[in-house]
């Protein structure tokens, strides 16, 4: 199947899990808490991905799902709020740029259904007879929650609007658009290193001689920039305003980091170098050759 034709598939799924989600939102039961109905959408419109996934064989069709439905959520909660003040405009421009390069770095990179994320089949094949448990829960279902917990600063943001503009949303908008020019750079200097490499050559140029994983560095920056914008909007919640962000932080640590370093050491004997003298997350000046 050619890529065009699997871009129209995947855009059919994503039409119907909208249509769907927003058919709840409409007309099912109200529970009389925003967030919580939306949760139970957001759930439902994972239901339909899910649905397709298992249709063509493929998990891959979850992977926008991750930068799509953001800016959705935010969007509909700021109307049904209907929220003022210039917060909610900073937010949905950080938001945005994230979403738009995410999205478009994902469609640039994939190349149709014949190719599905590598981890989705370790996951499902570790999964034996509970393949389908895990393929719901553990990849489509478990990054759902994790993201609408990074997206609930947000909510705060156009909940509480009593609080004017201050030094900490710009803060967060710094933040944010660098955590997506940081995401940029990262996966550009990473195209262009595919181009050009020869067999079994390791990244550890540019961002990546500064970390081993600058593009998801990137991405916790980016939903702590979410949670600098509710604290802005809520000081009094900064007890668990950062919740999202610190579970983003201990999902790369804990799991796709070292799934990524395994991953890499098997297929790449000098990564171990690369290990030895690039930090893994945090930037900091690589330590000399060997």
């Amino acid at each position: 199947m050619s890529k065009s034709a699997s871009l129209i598939r995947v855009l059919i799924a994503y039409v119907a899990c909208f249509a769907v989600a927003g058919a709840w939102l409409a007309w099912g039961p109200s529970t009389d808490k925003l967030w919580l109905d939306t949760l139970i959408a957001d759930l439902i419109a994972t239901a339909v991905i899910f649905a397709f996934s298992r249709a063509y064989k493929n998990s891959s069709f979850y992977d926008a799902y991750w930068s799509v439905v953001p800016p959705a959520m935010f969007v509909y909660w700021w109307l049904e709020t209907d929220a003022e003040g210039a917060r909610p405009w900073l937010a949905l421009l950080v938001i945005m740029a994230w979403a738009i390069r995410l999205t478009g770095n994902w469609i640039f990179n994939w190349p149709g259904m014949q190719h599905e994320d590598w981890r989705y089949p370790m996951v499902k094949q570790n999964a034996g007879k509970n393949e389908a448990a895990a393929d719901l829960m553990g990849i489509h279902v478990f990054p759902t929650l994790i993201v609408f917990l990074g997206m609930v600063p947000t909510y705060v943001v156009v909940t509480n609007t009593g609080r004017d503009v201050s030094w900490l949303d710009i803060v967060a908008v710094v933040v944010g658009l660098g955590a997506v020019a940081l995401e940029f750079f990262a996966d550009l200097q990473l195209h262009r290193f595919v181009q050009e490499r020869t067999p079994g050559q390791v990244m550890d140029r540019g961002l990546w001689s500064w970390s081993r994983h600058p593009n998801y560095l990137g991405e916790v920056t980016f939903w702590l920039s979410l949670a600098l914008f509710g604290l802005a909007a809520s000081p009094g919640d900064w007890w668990w305003i950062f919740a999202g962000a610190i579970a983003m932080l201990l999902m790369f640590l804990l799991a796709s980091i070292p799934m990524m370093e395994r991953r890499s050491l098997e297929r790449r004997p000098d990564y171990q170098d690369v290990i030895d003298r690039v930090s893994m997350f945090l930037p900091r000046p690589p330590k000399a050759k060997r």
